[in-house]
């Protein structure tokens, strides 16, 4: 048995965690670029935490998922002011901006050189400028991996910049900054943070110490997704903040599968949100990849890890069956708009097939798919 584990240098977990970012960042640097993916106004405290330190602060408003241009103008921005760190704060698009950033800031050229599948795949020569992950929603994990999705309109798709060097210095996780998160974000989030407790436990990829923060995960997803939908419950949300950054870690060192794939594909296509995406594929391609283990690999580790999963979500003595149904009743309990809704249609379906057979998360996927079982993932997810 061989694997490498590797995540964020410090991560610092519980409620009231993010106010003390300003002595944190004090010991980081004197300038730092604000990638800041919520109003200002909801950062104040956080801010003035900052200030309080003497750590000077160049905003960078985040206002939709990380695009070529955008960490281009972030970086330019950065080099302008003399920044000399960063921090990331909101969802997954602000960590994963401020990841970005920090890295060409620090690297000669443009993002296409070490972007993959579509640009050169160059390694990071120089280490970024240390970053500070916060996150303020409970299901990317981009605290605490090392890439960054940025997306390309002119190749419609979303894509890597993956280095270790990305790692961010620091992640504070303060579930806090998750309460009074409107339902529809913490379903697609929520589902997208059982999407990568899920995903990396059932990869070709997973080892033991990945396997703890999973099992760990969906039990607490279980128990906590529902009830931080329908009400704001401490307790709940605390959970959900647990499961994403398991889910951070998990995915960062055991990869994922093809829910991950499609979504990184679709996204690029149709510009929709990358955890809606994940929350209506979930339940398909757990069901696609559970009947092509049982026809083709029916001995397979993977299959049996499928009759794990459907125990932690569905109960003791629950069969494969049953935790696939179990899945598909949450995230209809939780409202999840199906593929159509964003603009999938039976005519792009060879498209975007194509284009996540080719997808890195795939690669992690239990067993090889055939095109005629990925286009039948996505029939069933567009509803």
């Amino acid at each position: 048995m061989r694997f490498e584990f590797a995540t964020a240098n410090q991560i610092i977990f519980g409620e009231g965690a993010a106010v003390e970012v300003g002595s944190h960042a004090a010991r980081l640097g004197a300038h730092a670029l604000v990638c800041l993916g919520i109003p200002e106004q909801n950062a104040a405290t956080l801010l003035d935490s900052l200030k309080r330190s003497r750590v000077k602060v160049t905003l960078y408003a985040v206002n939709g998922e990380p695009t070529v241009e955008s960490v281009a103008e972030g970086a330019a921005l950065a080099r302008r002011q003399g920044c000399d760190a960063v921090i990331g704060l909101g969802g997954g698009s602000a960590m994963d901006m401020a990841k970005a950033t920090a890295a060409l800031t620090a690297n000669e050229g443009e993002a296409t050189d070490y972007l993959e599948v579509i640009g050169k795949g160059q390694a990071l020569r120089q280490a970024p400028l240390p970053v500070i992950a916060i996150p303020t929603t409970a299901g990317t994990g981009a605290e605490v991996t090392r890439n960054a999705v940025i997306g390309s309109p002119a190749h419609g798709v979303k894509v890597s910049l993956r280095s270790p060097l990305i790692l961010p210095r620091l992640a504070l996780v303060d579930p806090t900054l998750t309460y009074g998160l409107p339902p529809a974000i913490t379903a697609s989030t929520g589902l997208d943070a059982l999407t990568q407790v899920i995903e990396p436990f059932v990869s070709v990829k997973a080892n033991p110490l990945t396997d703890a923060f999973c099992r760990e995960g969906m039990q607490r997803a279980r128990r906590a997704l529902r009830l931080a939908y329908t009400q704001d419950d401490p307790a709940a949300r605390r959970d959900m903040a647990l499961t994403s950054l398991l889910g951070g870690l998990a995915l960062a060192n055991a990869g994922l599968g093809v829910a991950h794939g499609f979504a990184g594909v679709l996204g690029g296509m149709l510009g929709a949100p990358h955890g809606a995406l994940c929350a209506a594929l979930l339940p398909s391609v757990m069901a696609a990849n559970a009947a092509a283990l049982q026809a083709r690999q029916p001995e397979s580790e993977a299959l049996r890890r499928y009759e794990e999963v459907a125990r932690l979500l569905a109960g003791e003595g629950a069969k494969i069956e049953e935790g696939i149904a179990w899945v598909s009743a949450l995230c209809a309990a939780l409202n999840i708009p199906p593929l159509r809704t964003y603009g999938l249609s039976e005519a792009n379906l060879a498209e975007a097939v194509e284009k996540a057979l080719k997808a890195s998360s795939s690669k992690g996927n239990p067993i090889v798919l055939s095109q005629e079982e990925m286009e039948k993932i996505l029939t069933l997810a567009m509803g």
